[in-house]
């Protein structure tokens, strides 16, 4: 009996999430977490929970504009080296949504892992915007090519980071945003203080930035404030931008 060929794995893209609007105009395509090296699938059930609560703001949130929210599914767990197997997902993802959907913007949401992965993919012709919650960049390697930015340049990009992530460095994240701010205005960071990897101690500030800076990327929306003056302002105060307690709650959304 031969050998059986090794089955080639495609990755996915979830069901809209919530009820979806009657006419695409923008789509956000959210990006889990996930592990510097690994062959393993991921568990699509344990990537839907992580995002869920952020999902569901957004797209509870974007209806009126149109707004799709999608999951990417991938195809590994693993970044994997030279691969760079989640931003190849992204990539894809973002090619799907324009087969699906025609000519709309696109915003890259990524925690963690998902967040480098948002990063790498920006490029994307189709993406105008990038969202990095925690993201896992890696450290600073002389022998190694520096993690790019170029690809960001006219894209609107947000980072947001815990000043206690035990997980993913916050400061590897700054001298990425440095990076990016010297060849892309339109780069911001905020930073959550005595918060953590998984940021749960300001879901709510996390998630109503989130939306705030998402929608106004995606559908020309006023942003708030915080934002404008985080654009705006010179490194490195436009990137070590506190996030206010309480932020949001003005917000209508």
């Amino acid at each position: 009996m031969g050998q059986q060929a090794t089955p080639v794995r495609t990755a996915g893209l979830g069901k809209a999430v919530g009820p979806g609007p009657t006419a695409v105009s923008g789509a956000v395509v959210l990006l889990p977490g996930g592990e510097e090296i690994s062959a393993r699938r991921p568990s699509p059930v344990r990537a839907a929970i992580a995002l869920r609560s952020l999902s569901r703001r957004l797209a509870r949130a974007g209806r009126t504009e149109g707004l799709a929210v999608h999951t990417v599914r991938y195809r590994y767990r693993g970044w994997n080296g030279s691969e760079a197997h989640l931003a190849a997902d992204a990539r894809w993802a973002a090619d799907e949504v324009v087969r699906r959907y025609g000519d709309v913007p696109v915003c890259l949401v990524g925690v963690d892992m998902g967040g480098r992965a948002a990063l790498r993919a920006g490029g994307h012709e189709a993406v105008n915007s990038v969202v990095a919650l925690a993201p896992w960049l890696p450290e600073d390697d002389m022998a190694a090519p520096a993690e790019p930015v170029k690809q960001l340049v006219g894209r609107r990009v947000l980072i947001v980071h815990g000043t206690n992530d035990q997980q993913t460095d916050p400061e590897l994240s700054f001298r990425f945003a440095a990076r990016a701010k010297k060849v892309n205005r339109e780069v911001c960071r905020f930073e959550v203080h005595s918060d953590g990897h998984g940021l749960s101690g300001h879901r709510e500030e996390v998630g109503c930035l989130a939306v705030d800076f998402t929608l106004g990327a995606l559908f020309g929306q006023h942003v708030s404030r915080p934002v404008e003056d985080a654009l705006a302002a010179p490194p490195p105060i436009g990137l070590r931008m506190p996030l206010a307690a309480g932020f949001g709650r003005s917000l209508r959304r």
